[in-house]
């Protein structure tokens, strides 16, 4: 399971990171074998890059060993656990449903998970076969799980609340169920626009900006969305999408934030067929937009003067969210 930026290059998130504490081999190591001795004589290999949400190691052959780098991640592997499993099988894309969440030792702070490992390579433009077919299939899966918000995952009961299909209280044991809003990431947004004057639009990107603001918001039955939709968190095969990974951002409510991966990932002609397969409406449409250009914005004015890498793919994000 290759692993691309995680979401604190391309969502702002507004924490700060907080403390890091150092993870390497030997406490992976030491920590699997302490409460997961099934697994202590299965070889252990860092996975590089591996984000900078999460350290990861392959275990074995067949799972994957994720430890939370910061306080910002660490309800991950809990809220993970407990959705996954039931979502997994409705979704037409393999998910890294984990298999055991372990518990903070040896001097580090949080639980962690293991998890099925999923083969494949971040998904690229370049390496897409057949762009309009997955752009067919990134729609058929963000179809699938907003359909499960109304009916397809079973009610639960936390103390004397009540989780009745994914639409409850926000902190519950399956973690944060809240998004973010674009109307939260205004100031940031504006900012961005002006410290990046030189290089992209600064009216159009204003003008979009203004736009998806002012859009209708998502008016009806709130629904699954993933929260990390772009590039890094799909992986391919053979230049076909194979898995969906970090589900970090798991949420339910407006879905416009997943259609960032429109203009991560496709062109216009693409991005014309995942629109048509998904049904999305204008103002859907237009704070997808809004998505896609802040963070964008976030992680260019963050991270293009170091990272290459990051520029390039931001760069492209926001010119396509500008083409829209």
């Amino acid at each position: 399971m290759w692993r691309g930026p995680s979401k604190e290059l391309f969502v702002v998130s507004g924490e700060s990171a907080g403390m890091r504490p150092a993870i390497d081999t030997e406490l992976v190591r030491r920590l699997v074998d302490a409460q997961f001795p099934q697994w202590a004589g299965l070889p252990l290999t860092p996975v590089d890059p591996a984000g900078s949400d999460h350290v990861i190691h392959r275990l074995g052959e067949r799972r994957s060993v994720r430890l939370p780098r910061h306080a910002g991640a660490a309800g991950q592997a809990g809220k993970e656990s407990w959705w996954l499993p039931r979502l997994a099988p409705h979704l037409p894309l393999a998910v890294p449903v984990p298999v055991a969440v372990g518990a903070p030792g040896f001097g580090y702070p949080w639980p962690w998970a293991v998890s099925r490992w999923l083969e494949g390579e971040v998904a690229s433009v370049e390496a897409l076969t057949d762009p309009c077919a997955t752009a067919v299939e990134l729609a058929r899966f963000l179809t699938a799980l907003q359909r499960l918000a109304p009916g397809g995952v079973p009610a639960q009961h936390v103390g004397d609340v009540s989780l009745v299909q994914g639409v409850g209280p926000v902190q519950d044991v399956g973690g944060d169920l809240a998004g973010g809003s674009l109307a939260e990431r205004d100031r940031a947004t504006r900012s961005a626009i002006a410290r990046t004057g030189g290089v992209f639009d600064t009216a159009a990107m204003t003008g979009l900006w203004d736009a998806a603001l002012d859009a209708p918001g998502w008016g009806r039955p709130a629904v699954w969305f993933h929260g990390d939709f772009h590039t890094g968190n799909l992986l391919t095969v053979d230049g076909r999408l194979s898995a969906v990974i970090d589900f970090g951002g798991l949420g339910v409510g407006d879905p416009a934030c997943d259609l960032i991966i429109a203009f991560t990932l496709l062109s216009a002609g693409s991005r014309a067929a995942f629109r048509a397969a998904l049904a999305v409406d204008d103002a859907t449409w237009t704070r997808g937009r809004g998505w896609a250009l802040a963070t964008a914005l976030n992680a260019y004015t963050h991270y293009a003067a170091v990272d290459p890498r990051v520029a390039a793919q931001t760069t492209r994000q926001i010119h396509e969210a500008l083409i829209g």
